[in-house]
This record gives C-alpha cells, sequence and structure tokens, in this order.
C-alpha cells in the first residue's frame, strides 16, 4: 500500500514535518488527588513514597519549600502539612532546557486512520526522564494542533534506533493496532509447533537492519533466550537483561554482509506477527544479538551475554539535581544512543480497510555505505 521508491514527478520526496525546539520547554503540572488510604499523610511523606521514582526525599523537600506544590489551588511551603481525603495536588515543574534531540520527521505513509513516520535517531518518542517536550509526540501534536485529535504512537522504538513508527489517528485504529502489538507477545509458547493453516496468515512483520560487532559465521541465526529484569541505577523498573528465568522471546537473524577488514557484520533481524514469532520485549534485538556475542556496534550499554557493560550495586542517593530530581545516572542507560539499529520495513494487515500495507524507511547513510563498499559476505 506505501514503499519508498525513488523520485519522480509520479512519486514526490516523502513529506517532512518539525518546528525547532525552544530553549526552554513549558514546564509541567502533575495532578494527584488524595485518596482514603493516604489521608494523614504529610505532604513530604506523600510525594516521598507516591513520587519516588522522580525525586528523593530532600528533593521533594527543596520542591515544596520552593513553593512548587498546590494543596486545592493554595501554594504550600511546609512540608508537614497533613493531607485530608479529596485534596487535590499539584506538582508545578519548572520550565528546563533538554538536551539535544532532532525535531524533523518523515511522513512514510498516511491515510485517514493510520500516519507512519521515519524517527531519526536520538529523538524520543513519549515523553520521560531528561526529554518531556523534545518528544515525537510534541512534534504530532503541534503539527495536527488544528485537528479533532492528534495521532498516538502505538508502539516502542528506542531513542536510539531510527526508523518506522507507526502511529493511530483514531481511537479505533488506536485500539486495534494496540491489540495487534499486544497479541505478539502474549502469544509466545514453548512449543513453536503451529497449525500450518493458522500459519499461513501474517499479521505483522517487523524487519530491522542492525551493525553488529564481530564476524557472525552463520548465514541464519534463531534466538529464543528469554528476557527479564534487574535491578539498576537510573532505571526505576529495572533493565531488561538476557535472562533464563525471563519471558520468552524470540529473534530470526539474517546475515546480509560480513565485513572482516572492520570486523562487523551487517544484520536483518525479523520479528513476524503470527504464532511462530510472536515477541517484542523492550530493546530484544539489542539484548539477543548481545547474547549471542555480537553486540550492536556502538552500543554503551549492552555486552556479550545480554547483560549491561556494567553494573554498580545500587545505592540510596540522596543527593539531586538543579531542579530536585535525581542526577543523571553515571552508569549507561536505555535511552543513552550510540548503536546502529533501524526499523527498515512494516508489513501488516491495515486494521481498518485489511488491505496489506508495506511501509519502508530509507536506510540511514551507515547502512548505505556498508552496502555500497565491497562485500565480503560467502554465500
Amino acid at each position: 500500500m506505501s514503499t519508498n521508491t525513488e523520485d519522480t514527478p509520479d512519486n514526490p520526496s516523502p513529506a517532512t514535518f518539525g518546528k525547532p525546539w525552544p530553549e526552554f520547554n513549558d514546564g509541567l503540572t502533575y495532578r494527584d488527588l488524595v485518596r482514603s488510604p493516604d489521608s494523614g499523610l504529610t505532604l513530604i511523606d506523600f510525594y516521598s513514597i507516591k513520587h519516588q521514582s522522580s525525586a528523593p526525599l530532600l528533593g521533594w523537600l527543596q520542591r515544596i519549600e520552593n513553593g512548587q506544590i498546590t494543596v486545592n489551588g493554595t501554594v504550600i511551603t511546609d512540608p508537614k502539612t497533613v493531607l485530608r481525603i479529596g485534596s487535590e495536588l499539584v506538582y508545578h515543574r519548572h520550565p528546563s532546557k533538554e538536551p539535544y534531540a532532532p525535531h524533523l520527521l518523515e511522513v512514510l505513509f498516511e491515510d485517514d486512520h493510520l500516519i507512519a513516520l521515519n524517527k531519526p535517531s536520538g529523538l524520543q518518542v513519549l515523553p520521560g526522564g531528561q526529554f518531556q517536550q523534545r518528544t515525537v509526540l510534541t512534534q504530532l501534536q503541534w503539527h495536527m494542533k488544528n485537528q479533532e485529535s492528534c495521532p498516538v504512537p502505538v508502539h516502542r522504538l528506542g531513542r536510539g534506533t531510527s526508523g518506522i513508527l507507526l502511529c493511530a489517528k483514531t481511537k479505533l485504529a488506536k485500539t486495534k493496532l494496540a491489540a495487534l502489538f499486544a497479541e505478539k507477545t502474549s502469544q509466545v509458547v514453548g512449543n513453536r509447533k503451529v497449525n500450518n493453516e493458522v500459519n499461513k496468515v501474517v499479521k505483522m512483520s517487523k524487519i530491522y537492519r542492525a551493525l553488529v560487532c564481530g564476524i557472525i559465521n552463520d548465514d541464519e541465526i534463531v534466538i529464543e533466550e528469554p528476557i527479564g529484569t534487574l535491578k539498576y541505577p537510573g532505571v526505576a523498573k529495572g533493565l531488561y537483561v538476557a535472562s533464563s528465568s525471563g519471558k520468552p522471546a524470540l529473534s530470526r537473524v539474517h546475515v546480509l554482509k560480513r565485513d572482516v577488514k572492520n570486523n562487523h557484520t551487517v544484520v536483518q533481524v525479523l520479528r513476524f506477527k503470527d504464532v511462530e514469532i510472536q515477541s517484542g520485549r523492550p530493546h530484544q534485538i539489542r539484548i539477543h544479538l548481545s547474547f549471542i556475542g555480537h553486540p550492536l556496534l556502538g552500543d554503551p550499554l549492552y555486552v556479550n551475554g545480554g547483560i549491561p557493560k556494567c553494573c554498580a550495586p545500587e545505592t540510596v542517593d540522596e543527593t539531586f539535581a538543579e531542579d530536585g530530581g535525581y542526577k543523571k545516572p553515571a552508569n549507561p542507560v536505555p535511552g543513552d544512543c550510540g548503536y546502529y539499529l533501524h526499523a527498515h520495513q512494516l508489513i501488516l494487515c491495515h486494521p481498518i480497510t485489511n488491505e496489506l500495507c508495506k511501509i519502508t524507511a530509507p536506510l540511514p547513510p551507515v547502512f548505505l555505505a556498508n552496502e555500497s563498499s565491497e562485500s565480503t559476505n560467502q554465500e
């Protein structure tokens, strides 16, 4: 239904949009309603317990004393103020500078229900951490500000990963796409024998390109290492890693080129949306390739074995940044960039029209350079 082709009068260059980021973001407000179990807590206890992942106790104390929190519309600077059921709390986060992020997005496909974007590496999809405004979602909101509803991303794509990001423009499309992506991970099974008739129906396949360290000798590898989490500084819900006690995950890797001179391999990774291959864990490709001893070239986090490069013991750190939040972790975190991973193609059954859609994101220069140079791939 859509694919990138050579630029001709009949096939004009894809549309792009995006506004340059302002120096400071707009600041944010976070609302809470005091419910029965929390009635009687002090203001500092409420925030330091309920929102421990946002800031340490001393950071919340600073925010309260700076007048950044209101209770029922009144600024409260006494951290020992006792809260009552039904009270509305609002934390006002001051405008701040965010790290650099690209702002231009290329439209690969669009109809009344869907929009597929080519996300550049370095741009976060949704607000979080240091990036509250500099996200794909913000650019979509700015771009669609005069329309009834704003498209929303329906799947993950790491900040350092480039390529196809699928977004829903209607509630119905969002519901059906969310179910499609959720079904992918829920149907991973240990027994991979499937009914032939069912196996013919491929609802979605995602094809990635990756540049990995070392030379992969086999032309095709199927990786079935489970993925779990471990406690890790700077990652509140735990870091995803290769773990025998984790949840099932499966990736199929095809070697496209072996560059012996530079000691790296270009691979294509397939994640099918059918019963046989049904996984989509966070950072799965990075974890799986590093698990087999071939981490992504430039990956600051994952090393051989599918584990983090460094994992200092988690300690209680009461120091905080200027805004009261936690300081940027010293160790690498999942959002750090530097690796080469590109969501190249997406083939899916359109959730509304049932037509087969093929969407392609052009390869970034690093992949084009590796494909155009002399290949040492052995057939």
